[in-house]
């Protein structure tokens, strides 16, 4: 179980969410949907939106709870897998609107739903190994789905950041984390190709319950803790079903995870779907309470992560909006705006 060298924590948090939002019974209206829908509406970027600008505004709201200039970050890393660009990274752009400077490492991650969590795990490693002070980690998406498939549903807009730095400074202590990761193709999508392929029920038990709960299980063993012992727990939410699913057969309560549940709302943000979860429960937990973070990503693979809350959360949440207040804020679109503004309409 990988634990820093030196103690390591959040010391600034953001989330961004667009205002744009398809019902889920919209979108089962043009397609003639069953009834049984995996959510109730889900977040659409706007016209002038992507993973790079939705990471841009998550990565200002974490400067502003962190209180530290961009020029102190020594890394800008984006994971995603809805970079805009298929060669041009997306963490050079984002440094840049940040006003980092051009001393900073910038690169972009993938791993599907959990490329977020692999830049937060890096992000440890370099500040825990004494090469950063501060690393910002983002994960970010504009996910996509074909017309009419499951994934339409469910595949939504949204970024998460986090700024990793030492414990002392934190308003969360990063204490132990650990990954579980198999050739397991559940999700995947060839170069060229518009949309990701996906097995159906092959993507529940052997692709996110198994590596979600030896994860967790491994985590939870090393740490000598049981789901008793954490306030909180957040799941990657691709459904509303998913992560209920999940905490009850690992032994967490409802109340556990209400906080972070916010696929209902605004569907599965993948890359930030996890990280946005923490986010929300950041914006209610109390010093000393604990969080179990648990993220998946399809190909596939999970990260775990063990967090204590500390006595700076109150005053750092309150310097940016909190995740609640880009959940509340609504514009209802139809299918045609929606399949407009995502280039689903191919004319010519």
């Amino acid at each position: 179980m990988p634990s820093p060298v030196q103690p390591t924590g959040i010391i600034g948090y953001g989330a961004y969410v667009p205002r744009y939002r398809i019902a889920a019974a919209e979108i089962a209206r043009v397609w003639n949907g069953g009834a049984a829908l995996p959510i109730t509406e889900k977040a659409v970027p706007g016209p002038d939106e992507d993973t790079i600008t939705m990471a841009i505004e998550a990565g200002r709201n974490a400067l502003r709870r962190a209180a530290i200039p961009a020029t102190a970050l020594a890394t800008v890393w984006v994971g995603s897998e809805s970079h805009p660009y298929a060669v041009k990274p997306s963490g050079t752009i984002v440094a840049a609107a940040l006003g980092c400077g051009p001393q900073v490492s910038a690169a972009d991650w993938e791993f599907a739903c959990k490329a977020g969590t692999e830049a937060l795990t890096a992000a440890m490693g370099m500040v825990g190994a004494g090469m950063a002070r501060y690393a910002l980690a983002i994960g970010a998406d504009t996910a996509q789905g074909r017309p009419g498939d499951a994934l339409e549903y469910t595949a939504a807009a949204g970024a998460a950041a986090l700024i990793v730095g030492p414990a002392q400074e934190a308003l969360a202590t990063l204490d132990a984390t650990c990954s579980y990761v198999s050739d397991t193709p559940d999700f995947f999508r060839r170069a060229e190709r518009p949309y990701p392929v996906h097995g159906n029920r092959f993507t529940g038990t052997p692709a996110y319950f198994a590596h979600i709960e030896q994860a967790a299980r491994r985590l939870l063993r090393e740490l000598d803790a049981q789901p008793g012992d954490f306030h909180y727990a957040v799941f990657h939410q691709p459904n509303t079903k998913f992560p209920q699913t999940v905490a009850r057969r690992l032994g967490f309560a409802p109340q556990q995870i209400a906080p972070g549940l916010l696929a209902p709302r605004i569907g599965n943000s993948y890359s930030a779907a996890a990280l946005l979860g923490l986010c929300a429960t950041l914006d209610v937990a109390a010093p000393g309470e604990r969080i179990l973070l648990v993220s998946y990503g399809s190909g596939a693979g999970a990260d775990a992560y063990a967090l204590t809350v500390t006595e700076q959360i109150g005053e750092r949440r309150a310097r940016a909006p909190h995740t609640e207040a880009y959940l509340n804020r609504r514009v209802v679109v139809d299918y045609a705006t929606y399949a407009r503004w995502r280039g689903k309409l191919r004319l010519g």
